[in-house]
């Protein structure tokens, strides 16, 4: 069976893309503070939140990896979108001209798998990536990846398996762990071992680092295929 797993980096839209009502009601909180250092930091940790949310972010990379052959793509979009790039052993990158490009060639390699794994695609990845492709008006291919919560096909998200559905709470013996845990503790490379973490993709798209976002992606995604690995062997009971 094809399993196609994925992982998205996403960045802040600049600010001046909200009208004064949306900016008023995105900092409403940082408002209530009074002047000062503690309002100002208040307003940055809010700024730095946006990233995590599909109406006041984009989608600027995905990394797929067939879990099988371990070959794959990662989608970015970048300044210079008219050049391939050359291929990280069997992985092809392929720069973007922009979100609703990214978008339209994720969903038409999507299709082609019965089964997408993830690690917290469930909460984060794929409503992003739905929200996202409605907002830009992107045909999505695949919409069961948020139907039954308890099963694996056609959506296997590892941080879902990894905590047996939230068996025990925030503070029980499954209680959850970022991805850079789980490898660590399972002798995997943590895909942050490069010193590039998600809060960092909107200062680097800033930057114009594209590849470096791209191949940082890419790192989560082979470590998610280990981590699946893993499961699959010693917890799942799929043969």
């Amino acid at each position: 069976m094809a399993s196609l797993v994925f992982d998205i980096e996403t960045s802040a839209l600049p600010l001046e893309s909200f009208d004064e009502g949306q900016q008023e009601y995105l900092f409403r909180d940082a408002g209530k503070l009074p002047e000062g250092p503690e309002r100002e930091h208040r307003k940055a940790e809010l700024a730095q939140q946006l990233s995590l949310y599909p109406l006041t972010a984009q989608i600027v990379c995905i990394a797929m990896v067939n879990a099988e052959t371990e070959g794959g793509k990662v989608l970015y979009i970048a300044e210079d979108s008219e050049s391939e790039l050359p291929e990280t052993g069997a992985v092809k990158f392929t720069p973007c001209v922009d979100e609703a490009d990214l978008l339209a060639q994720f969903w038409e390699l999507a299709k082609r798998f019965e089964v997408a794994v993830t690690f917290n695609g469930r909460g984060f990845d794929v409503p992003f990536l739905y929200l996202r492709s409605a907002l830009l008006q992107v045909p999505i291919s695949r919409k069961d990846w948020l139907g039954y919560r308890f099963q694996t096909e056609p959506h296997c998200d590892l941080a879902e398996q990894l905590t047996f559905y939230n068996v025990s709470g925030r503070d029980g013996a499954a209680r959850k762990f970022n991805l850079d845990f789980y490898c660590k503790a399972f002798g995997i490379e943590s895909p942050k071992s490069q010193g590039v973490t998600g809060r960092d993709v909107t200062t680097m798209v800033g930057e114009g680092r594209f590849r470096e976002i791209a191949e940082y992606c890419l790192r989560d995604v082979r470590a998610t295929v280990q981590l699946f690995r893993i499961w699959r062997e010693r917890l799942s009971g799929i043969k």
